[in-house]
């Protein structure tokens, strides 16, 4: 039997004696589980893996302990992967991510608990807790530099699609912009790996490359080896707010089923009237040869959800250079809008969001099945119920639960109103024979069914 005792580093280096024994006493419920899996997880930092299973099964004998102290915890891994060790020393990077865990999933999760909530949780509170949660993960910094910029895209693309999303990473990079991705391969890594060159470059030595996951993904899609803070959110939806609420701007490259979630969720935010007057550029771009995809994209928004709708992005193809330029020109507007509004530069207070986006929305056959998929409705809510169906795909995709309930209930079921029904099977069709629901070299076999 292998064990490794680690200290703690971060935040979570000094605790009171109170902090450590509320730890101790999660570790004895559900959480610990939970634990477990995300520090499984992180010690696969950088493999590129899209099924937790892959990650679990082989582990079956591996156990982490909280070890109390006087001035906080230590943690012990019992028969850790050798993946996460050189010449017998545990990675530096993959260490802090171990604390990073513990801070966001034991210790923030204690304050966030079921029996923890006295109040009920409303829009105002959802919003609290994602600021408290981003604060205490140290990833507020009041620089007043407004330049992280968010990058979505998929875990699975082609060699040239990789490549572009490094090349814009890197033009990025040039400009002293930092990097928040949702931490996992392919688009996720591309832009932090380019930055890096970048930053190098202008000896810029503030580089951040923010990776924000949430439990139910992070096993499924580790965090890449450039991650160097590392946020675990307690679910999708304060993911999502997160990246919002910390972005100057956003980039988002091709993807299946999680990128077409995260751009309806932003698209579906943005349309709120509260929230005409943000400044917030977003652009979609890749290679010439995504011209296609960005136009079945665009099709689908302007079918599904109007023109207003497709005015709130910028379409660049095959060209990184510019689409950096266009964020850094751009990136003097959002300040200004900031402090004209009396805003914060770090977190955007000011944005609208609806109940709809916030709620977590857990994916199961009879929530898939009740979802409205009718034109007869505001478009924020359409864009919410869409931003649903597409979040239930990636957990039947990736997701262990998800997973699971396919195995046993067969594919979801969805219907709708007839026309939007065609609009939705032609773009996840055309995600399919991308090969942009699961690595290359997997085959896909769908979780869901569109019937009118």
């Amino acid at each position: 039997m292998h064990k490794i005792q680690l200290n703690p580093v971060g935040v979570m280096s000094q605790l009171s004696q109170l902090e450590v024994n509320l730890l101790s006493e999660a570790t004895d419920r559900d959480l610990y589980r939970l634990f477990r899996n995300c520090c499984l997880a992180v010690l696969y930092s950088g493999a590129e893996i899209d099924n937790s299973d892959n990650i679990f099964a082989p582990h079956r004998d591996f156990a982490v302990n909280l070890i109390s102290r006087e001035r906080g915890v230590k943690v012990e891994l019992v028969n850790p992967p050798a993946l996460a060790f050189v010449d017998g020393v545990l990675i530096k990077g993959v260490h802090e991510h171990i604390f990073s865990v513990l801070r966001d999933l034991l210790h923030m999760g204690a304050k966030y608990s079921a029996e923890a909530l006295r109040v009920t949780p409303d829009s105002a509170y959802i919003t609290h807790s994602v600021f408290d949660i981003l604060r205490h993960a140290q990833t507020i910094k009041n620089t007043a530099e407004l330049n992280m910029v968010v990058c979505w895209g998929g875990h699975s693309i082609d060699t040239v699609e990789y490549k572009y999303t490094k090349e814009v990473g890197y033009q990025l990079g040039l400009r002293k912009l930092n990097i928040c991705t949702g931490c996992g391969p392919g688009a996720m890594k591309g832009p932090m790996k380019g930055a890096t060159i970048g930053h190098a470059k202008q000896r810029y030595e503030n580089g951040r490359y923010l990776g924000l996951t949430e439990p139910g993904i992070i096993a499924a899609e580790p965090p890449n080896a450039i991650v160097n803070e590392l946020v675990i959110m307690p679910d999708i939806e304060k993911r999502l707010e997160a990246f919002i609420r910390l972005s100057h701007g956003i980039v988002i490259f091709p993807g299946g089923a999680g990128t077409a979630e995260e751009l309806l969720y932003l698209i579906g935010i943005m349309l709120d009237e509260q929230n005409k007057e943000q400044v917030l550029p977003i652009i979609l771009t890749g290679p010439e040869h995504c011209k296609a995809y960005f136009e079945s994209i665009d099709y689908f928004i302007g079918e599904a959800l109007g023109p207003e709708a497709q005015k709130l992005y910028e379409i660049v193809v095959g060209r990184p250079e510019k689409v950096a330029q266009i964020i850094k020109q751009k990136q003097r507007l959002v300040k200004n809008y900031r402090k004209q509004t009396g805003d914060s530069y770090d977190f955007n207070w000011s944005l609208k969001i609806a109940a709809d986006f916030q709620i977590p929305f857990i994916p199961n056959h009879s929530s898939m099945a009740a979802l409205n998929l009718h034109f007869e409705q505001p478009k924020t809510e359409l864009a919410a119920a869409l931003r649903q169906v597409f979040s239930g795909i990636v957990a039947g995709n990736v997701k262990s639960e998800g997973v699971a309930l396919i195995k046993e209930h067969g594919p979801f079921q969805l219907t709708g109103d007839p026309k939007l029904m065609k609009l939705m099977d032609n773009l996840l069709e055309s995600f399919v024979e991308q090969q942009r629901m699961k690595l290359p070299g997997s085959k896909y076999i769908p979780c869901y069914q569109i019937t009118e």
